[in-house]
């Protein structure tokens, strides 16, 4: 079985266009259909229905494809051991994470990222959606989320703090409010998907139903809405610590600390060996944002 012709058709898994998927790998469009002609022949099996218009993968093709991945990641780790570790991680990196991350933490690392690594190129898709990394043909995702249990394998790139904050000119106006129920009093800006806010107190766990009048899918969003003073909302630390050493905003209902479960995870599919491009985007931003990231020693620095 060629692997070339694998990496071919995880590659068309994604794109469902022949052209676009040859032409990522430099290869004609007649050449790239030949090549998926000659890896069903192989198999015995169609792995992908083909019409003028468009091109689908057939149940067998979506059986096929997490194996077709998981050769290719053991390619990639058997070159990588029999150069004894000289084999730089190269080829292209398909990367999946929350908008607002990634453009404040992920993008600007990048390039120092790329000047390690020369041989890689980085696809990046910013997006609030849950993605699907093997039907997507990504080979990691970032996630902001408390982790379940899954068929992904995990690791942690930094913790996620979870603050209430309001901005100055808000509790000027409407008053600051003293404990968690007093929020019913008050008009909370919420990121869809978490309208219900648990604190910790003296006697429990409180969960406040949030309601306002501004609702948003984007966590800058909501914070941008917070500072122009729209009302209280939670925010990331890695969101607003900026906005927070400035005065923008401010922290409120300290003394009642967010009940969160939530870090910022590298995703990625269950393989019994990790590519080494994959291992080398993990490692270096888990070491960028390290035990205590950089957001929140510059939070700690600035309360001093």
């Amino acid at each position: 079985m060629n692997v070339e012709h694998l990496r071919l058709f995880v590659r068309l898994a994604s794109t469902l266009n022949i052209s676009q998927a040859g032409q990522e790998l430099s290869l004609s469009p007649a050449v790239a259909s030949a090549h998926i002609s000659k890896l069903e022949q192989a198999l015995g099996v169609r792995l992908v229905h083909r019409t003028t218009r468009k091109v689908a993968l057939t149940e067998e093709g979506v059986a096929f494809l997490p194996h077709a991945q998981e050769v290719l990641a053991s390619v990639e780790a058997a070159r990588a051991a029999v150069g004894a570790g000289s084999l730089a991680p190269q080829g292209t990196l398909r990367v999946s994470a929350p908008a607002s991350f990634g453009r404040m933490h992920l993008v600007p690392r990048l390039k120092d990222f790329l000047e390690l690594f020369p041989q890689l190129s980085v696809d990046l898709r910013l997006s609030d959606s849950i993605i699907d990394l093997v039907e997507g043909g990504f080979d990691i995702a970032i996630r902001n989320a408390a982790l379940k249990d899954s068929t992904l394998v995990a690791r942690k790139l930094a913790s996620d703090h979870r603050l209430l904050t309001a901005s100055p000119s808000y509790l000027a106006q409407h008053g600051e409010p003293q404990t968690p129920h007093d929020l019913v009093d008050h008009n909370c800006i919420q990121l869809m998907g978490l309208d219900v806010w648990q604190f910790q107190t003296a006697t429990g766990i409180e969960q406040i139903k949030a309601h306002g009048n501004v609702r948003a899918d984007n966590g800058e969003a909501i914070r941008d809405a917070c500072s122009s003073g729209l009302g209280i909302t939670i925010n990331s630390t890695w969101s607003a610590y900026q906005q927070l050493q400035s005065g923008e905003l401010v922290p409120v209902l300290s003394d009642y600390p967010l009940v969160s479960e939530t870090a910022i995870w590298a995703v990625y599919p269950s393989t019994r060996m990790l590519a080494p491009k994959v291992r080398a985007f993990i490692d270096y931003f888990a070491e960028c944002f390290g035990d205590e990231p950089y957001w929140d020693k510059a939070l700690a620095q600035h309360e001093q």
